[in-house]
């Protein structure tokens, strides 16, 4: 996935979603958020902190809400992308540029704000047993010098690997993943430090 510096440069390259891409853009700049890139997407702040992510996807694009299930949605339109991992974020998609409508996204954005001004936050259950994928094992286990910088690790950053291998669904890619993260474990960095 191609990591973009810059919002225009995220649009521009959107083939099927560039119209809606630029309406929700233009919804979202014409509230109190402040615009900025993470992870190579569009990104959407209040005092430093996100509150709105915006992207295009195969089939649709989307909104999300990173302490989306805060949100009273009363119209039933967020959804959990990914139950059973995220806990606070919710997406609210959109199939055509029809069903954008530029009055209930500013007022689910509004909430956001308040919720957000007031400190109401979804915090991550940091105290989860961290298992480790058969595969990941195996290949630090091959390694002590792997296995002893994975170790020094914090429990988040180890997290982070052993989910990024157990996401994999095909073997192979969990192959691949453990190849690509055994030098940036020995190198002592997280999966996802350059993002933060």
């Amino acid at each position: 996935m191609k990591r973009y510096k810059t919002v225009n440069e995220y649009i521009e390259c959107s083939d099927s979603w560039r119209e809606e891409l630029v309406q929700l853009r233009k919804i979202l700049l014409s509230t109190k958020l402040e615009e900025t890139v993470k992870w190579g997407m569009p990104c959407y702040t209040l005092d430093g902190k996100m509150l709105v992510g915006l992207g295009a996807f195969k089939s649709f694009v989307a909104l999300w809400f990173f302490q989306g299930a805060l949100l009273s949605d009363e119209k039933n339109l967020l959804v959990n992308a990914q139950n059973g991992r995220t806990k606070a974020m919710r997406q609210w998609r959109f199939l055509s540029k029809t069903e954008i409508d530029a009055a209930l996204i500013k007022a689910y954005v509004k909430e956001a704000v308040e919720l957000q001004r007031k400190g109401f936050q979804i915090k991550p259950d940091r105290n989860r047993p961290l298992i480790l994928p058969a595969q990941l094992e195996e290949a630090l286990s091959k390694n002590e010098k792997a296995h002893a910088c994975f170790k020094e690790l914090s429990k988040g950053k180890q997290r982070e690997y052993a989910d990024f291998v157990s996401d994999a669904k095909r073997e192979e890619t969990k192959a691949k993943r453990i190849e690509k993260i055994i030098p940036m474990i020995v190198e002592g960095v997280g999966l996802n430090d350059q993002y933060k």
